[in-house]
């Protein structure tokens, strides 16, 4: 989860999302899911109740974030480029986040009030650290660190991982996955409905009214105003925007960073650091050397704000209503700017309709491990282009 304010802890109540703590019986639906994002903030954990025959619906009876170790997180940043001896490094790396999941799915079962033989299975995304779909030899490679293997060690409970791969396999992007849970639990008959994420990169699910869906990575979400804010400033994120709010548009910035060509690539696409990373930024800072940090900062977020505006409109325009999670969405400079390019449409957080906007993608993960078990494809191909629907996840037993 990419942050953009501080952020609440514990389950969340409305809508399609019911909280009970310490209730029983135990369901025989309860999944673990585990999400950590390109913002590098740290380990969102959910347990997600799918006791509807339908699997239409889910309860979150507990939900904990805990912050990456700061060792850690500076090294899954530096994993993200060519450096030294990485695979060496890369594999220490998996392992402590691998520790770092046990403990969330620890303190997971402690807010539930359950034991490990109580939850089927853990979904785990892991740590995207390369993203070239389609390149080099056509098929090219997603790549998540995790040691799933290590995770089941450590909690006791079955583990489903490697989501992307087998969509990528199959000619896809591997990105998207959350578009099918978010049809799932998003989705109203006879109405279109737009859903944002704005993690380090943001993505977008179009809902249609007829029955159709199409997802897509917008852009840059936080990671580089993130990455501004650690470098002129000395903090991991741009608390509540202020920073931001505080500093002025540069024109010809934003037009440098706008023609950009991913921008006018038709969906499904997918992106993330590999493009959309300093050296991307610094390259067109070149021609505006004078501009203040505060000022690159306020550019830097009207980006994110016009490339998901730009993609709502493009790709869903009879979509009344814009249901934002992901950190970006406790970024309150951000969603101001966000609905002032979305005049007349109803721009709030995921939270209003019943699921917290910090728990989406873990509880998709979980949403993507119960469908593993059903064996139900977890792609959609209108969000990855794949060759077809495809069953997703590799399978780490506890015993």
């Amino acid at each position: 989860m990419n942050t953009g304010a501080s952020q609440p802890q514990g389950p969340q109540s409305a809508g399609l999302v019911r909280p009970g703590s310490h209730d029983r019986p135990v369901s025989g639906e309860l999944f673990i899911g585990l999400m950590s994002g390109t913002s590098l903030d740290g380990v969102d954990g959910v347990l997600a109740d799918f006791s509807p025959p339908d699997g239409l619906s889910l309860r979150v009876r507990a939900h904990v974030h805990r912050p990456f170790p700061a060792d850690l997180a500076q090294e899954l940043l530096a994993l993200n480029a060519p450096s030294h001896d990485e695979l060496h490094r890369a594999a220490l790396a998996a392992n402590a986040l691998a520790r770092a999941y046990a403990g969330v799915v620890s303190d997971v079962l402690a807010q539930a009030g359950i034991e490990p033989h109580d939850v089927r299975a853990i979904g785990v995304h892991g740590q995207t650290v390369r993203h070239r779909p389609r390149e080099f030899d056509g098929i090219g490679y997603t790549l998540q660190l995790n040691n799933p293997a290590l995770l089941a060690e450590l909690g006791g409970i079955d583990v489903v991982a490697d989501f992307r791969s087998r969509d990528v396999a199959a000619h896809g992007q591997g990105a998207p996955l959350v578009p099918a849970f978010h049809r799932a639990v998003f989705a109203r008959p006879g109405e279109s409905v737009a859903v944002l994420n704005i993690g380090g990169i943001s993505n977008l699910t179009s809902l249609l009214a007829d029955g159709s869906t199409v997802g897509f990575d917008c852009g840059p979400g936080n990671a580089l105003m993130d990455h501004w804010c650690r470098r002129h400033i000395g903090h991991p994120f741009d608390d509540n925007g202020a920073w931001a709010a505080g500093g002025h548009i540069d024109g010809d910035l934003l037009a440098a960073l706008q023609a950009e060509a991913y921008f006018d690539l038709p969906p499904p696409k997918s992106t993330g650091r590999d493009l959309f990373n300093p050296p991307w930024l610094e390259s067109r800072l070149r021609a505006r050397p004078a501009l203040a940090p505060a000022d690159v900062q306020a550019t830097l977020a009207e980006l994110t704000a016009w490339a998901c505006a730009e993609a709502v409109r493009q790709e869903a325009p009879d979509a009344n209503e814009l249901l934002v999670c992901g950190g970006g969405s406790l970024n309150g400079h951000l969603m101001r700017r966000l609905a002032a390019r979305l005049p007349g449409r109803n721009v709030r957080r995921t939270d209003e309709v019943g699921l917290g906007a910090h728990q989406v993608e873990a509880a998709a993960f979980a949403w993507l491990a119960r469908a593993f078990f059903d064996r139900r494809p977890g792609n959609l191909v209108t969000a990855t282009g794949a060759d077809g629907p495809r069953v997703l996840g590799a399978l780490y037993p506890a015993h």
